[in-house]
């Protein structure tokens, strides 16, 4: 390891919060020297308790993070936020609105937290937001909380990094709860109704048991249903002490090993699919990938086939033929 690769290291684990600003723009937008970092800040990590909260838009995502972040800094952890946002990160957009919700730990040292745009890449998404939050791990974050845009089936990639995930459903969504069934209804660890002061919570509260009673977790764990009124604070101690007693359960039967097992299993998955696809691409040359394009529109070769090509002559020189 260099010099300036130790040192960058070395003022990032001292808590330098420019070092640590820094540290996340190399490895979200893969700047010179973002692999070398994240292999150098990787044997600093899996101190950190990753939480995954995801919902539909309105939920009260932002909200919940910004209380959820009190409460562990009430007991003098150090916290870690990142918020997916939809938007590019030039037009600003809901990144605002983060930063307004939670600006009130702007002056906190404990507390850090970074937007970042999804940029239309769900894989990009994926990828960036793990490799952001090793980097917050590795500065010494004993919590880092995870933001997702919303509610659908790229949140399951996401929240699967999480070592907890937290489903935010609000009262009134009908039959909105089975369509979310389709995505991540099967990975969440907690179920939260916030805004549980409005009419329809019990039916909320109702529908989520019985889609349970549906099917039963590998694990054995059933999520509990914890109600919120997140605007007020009311509901998120016991929001934190359902995360303490599924976390605690992980901790038998040596669950918690063969969970992170299966999550290091997906994030390999998706690191070996990014980088091959990055390879191939730049293998194979814009130029090219146009004129296997063109032959394709016009009947000249089938896709099938190329792709098969392409597959087997992935690190070979030898262009794939139609």
């Amino acid at each position: 390891m260099n010099h300036l690769l130790q040192s960058q290291i070395n003022e990032l684990r001292s808590g330098d919060p420019r070092s640590l600003a820094r540290a996340l723009s190399i490895v979200e937008n893969h700047y010179p020297g973002w692999s070398d970092l994240l292999k150098g800040l990787f044997p600093f990590t899996g101190h950190a308790r990753v939480l995954g909260l995801t919902g539909p838009p309105g939920a009260g995502k932002s909200t919940i993070v910004d209380q959820l972040a009190r409460y562990y800094r009430q007991g003098n952890h150090t916290v870690g936020i990142i918020a997916v946002d939809p938007s590019s990160p030039y037009t600003g957009g809901a990144i605002l609105g983060d930063r307004i919700r939670m600006q009130e730990h702007s002056a906190d040292s404990g507390v850090y937290i970074r937007s970042m745009a999804t940029r239309g890449s769900l894989g990009g998404l994926a990828r960036a937001t793990a490799d952001a939050a090793t980097v917050l791990d590795a500065s010494g974050r004993d919590v880092v909380l995870i933001e997702t845009v919303g509610v659908g089936q790229d949140e399951v990639d996401v929240v699967r990094l999480a070592d907890v995930t937290v489903l935010i459903l609000v009262p009134g969504m009908g039959d909105d709860v089975q369509t979310i069934k389709a995505g991540i209804m099967e990975v969440a660890d907690i179920f939260v109704i916030n805004k549980s002061d409005r009419e329809g919570a019990d039916r909320t509260e109702r529908e989520i048991r019985a889609l349970q009673s549906l099917a039963m977790r590998s694990d054995g764990w059933i999520p509990p249903i914890v109600k919120t009124v997140a605007t007020e604070g009311k509901g998120i101690p016991e929001l934190g002490q359902s995360i303490d007693q599924y976390q605690a359960y992980l901790k038998t039967g040596n669950r918690i090993l063969q969970r992170k097992i299966q999550t290091w299993r997906d994030r390999l998955i998706e690191m070996l699919r990014d980088s091959l696809l990055e390879m191939t691409v730049a293998q194979l040359g814009e130029k090219r990938l146009s004129e296997y394009a063109a032959e394709i529109a016009a009947h000249k070769c089938d896709p099938y086939t190329l792709i098969e090509e392409i597959i087997r002559n992935v690190g070979r020189t030898r262009e794939a033929q139609c």
